[in-house]
């Protein structure tokens, strides 16, 4: 699931004349370890159809079991857990457990979105390069992901790298529908992957200006909370040449346009407030200042309401709700007997499902209308920012781009993260891909990635982990 969506909305406002930082390397001037792994995982991953009813998620999964095997992994370290169709993937590399800690989790996720062949310009399950992208489906998401950490494990294996805690890998097989293998893993085999905090290759990461010259590499440590409310309006009904003042659909519309109308309340925590402080010097200078007015004092209406004007930054502020399908009536010459909404909340770390239903029927004033909770929602808290991950990520990233902004960033979409955090798994989700938010297509046609950005991912996640988990 795409969660660089708000992070490269703001890249569209960011100054294009920040830091006179080099352009990415080309692979053929730096050549890496371990490239022409990645890059086989990264085409045979993707020449894979692992989308919803294709079956194929077991199929990637077993190919990459057989990677560790081969790369000298032990049978007993590798675990493949079924569930319906799908499948996940933990392989653990352990280390000697000098440091007296617990292990790191690295996660990413094997399935992708659909993509229907005819509407591309290129076959999305063959990975195609051209005018310096990949392109397919998962180049983007999760593919990359899925390729640069599982190559690094691997590279560090053949590099004879003992780590000072265990690494446990996590590859989930249906992030984009049910997230049920995250929860069998989060759940009922969390002792297979219980760790002290976990990075996630699958959101967050580096962006660049239209020019091509980097702006700043995100974090998210927080993901608001996805849940789906269904609200319905119930009446007799009759025969529309007899029309009343009740009607069912008129009831409907009056409570959207009640939500339409309200503010939700104002909630921070040191990640966004971390968040505006750092962004503020990289935009225009009206926004920069109502960022760092919040941060100061979130309760100044003016800082608010600037925020609030521009969606890509107001949904750091607090909750989200949104009406966004509508169902109503039977006949045309019928009074309507019923209309329904689907109203989706992207929910602030720390309030609960329940507690936003109760602001909702607040908010729409009627006590007849019906409210049903969609599907079953997960909360989860921010995780805490913490130094040793971020310095590690800012000298992996600094040393191609001193100085570069290391942003904590708080995602409104949903991750595997989730999951781990609300299994008491500190979660930090970032990858090492660099791009436009005009290249941004996941999820959509023509999915694809830099083809620069590959062999920086790969010494990215290694500078991370011989960081975290060596002497």
């Amino acid at each position: 699931m795409n969660k660089r969506v708000s992070a490269l909305i703001v890249a569209a406002t960011l100054s294009t004349a920040l830091l006179p930082l080099q352009v990415l390397a080309s692979q053929a001037n730096a050549p890496l370890p371990f490239f022409a792994t990645a890059h086989t995982i990264l085409k045979d991953s993707i020449a894979m159809r692992t989308v919803e009813g294709y079956g194929q998620v077991p199929r990637l999964a077993e190919y990459l079991a057989d990677k560790f095997r081969q790369g000298g992994f032990d049978e007993q370290d590798i675990h493949l857990l079924p569930q319906g169709e799908t499948t996940a993937l933990i392989v653990r590399f352990r280390g000697d457990g000098r440091s007296g800690k617990k292990p790191i989790l690295l996660s990413a996720h094997m399935d992708v979105v659909e993509a229907n062949p005819d509407d591309w310009q290129r076959n999305p399950y063959e990975l195609t390069e051209e005018d310096g992208f990949y392109f397919g489906r998962g180049t983007s998401d999760n593919k990359f992901g899925v390729a640069t950490l599982s190559t690094t494990l691997l590279r560090l294996k053949a590099e004879g790298f003992v780590p000072s805690r265990d690494i446990i890998l996590a590859l989930s097989g249906d992030e984009e529908t049910a997230m049920a293998t995250t929860m069998l893993m989060a759940g009922k085999y969390k002792h297979l992957i219980d760790a002290e905090f976990a990075l996630v290759a699958d959101g967050g990461g580096g962006l660049l200006d239209e020019a091509g010259q980097p702006i700043s590499f995100t974090v998210d440590s927080a993901e608001k909370t996805y849940a789906t409310y269904q609200v319905t309006a119930r009446n007799p009904g009759g025969h529309s040449s007899l029309p009343r003042t009740d009607n069912a659909i008129y009831d409907l519309v009056q409570a959207l346009a009640n939500l339409r109308d309200h503010d939700f309340a104002v909630r921070y925590n040191d990640l966004t407030l971390a968040y505006f402080r750092h962004t503020a010097p990289l935009v225009d200078k009206a926004i920069g200042d109502a960022m760092l007015t919040f941060a100061d004092n979130p309760q100044d209406p003016q800082a608010l309401a600037v925020l609030r004007a521009h969606p890509e930054f107001g949904g750091s502020t607090g909750t989200t709700c949104v009406a966004t399908m509508l169902k109503g009536g039977h006949a045309e010459n019928a009074l309507p007997q019923s209309a329904s909404a689907t109203i989706n909340c992207r929910i602030f770390p720390g309030i609960s499902v329940e507690d936003t239903l109760a602001e909702l029927r607040q908010v729409t004033n009627n006590a007849a209308l019906e409210w049903q909770v969609l599907d079953a929602p997960k909360a989860s808290d921010a995780s805490p920012m913490r130094e040793d991950v971020f310095t590690a990520i800012a000298n992996a990233v600094h040393a191609k781009y001193p100085g570069l902004p290391i942003i904590p960033h708080m995602a409104s979409g949903a991750s595997d993260a989730l999951h781990f955090r609300a299994a008491g798994i500190p979660s930090y989700t970032f990858t090492g891909i660099f791009i436009k938010s005009s290249d941004e297509f996941a999820h959509g046609l023509n999915e694809r990635v830099p083809v620069e950005t590959l062999p920086f991912a790969l010494g990215m996640w290694h500078s991370i982990l011989t960081e975290l988990a060596g002497d």
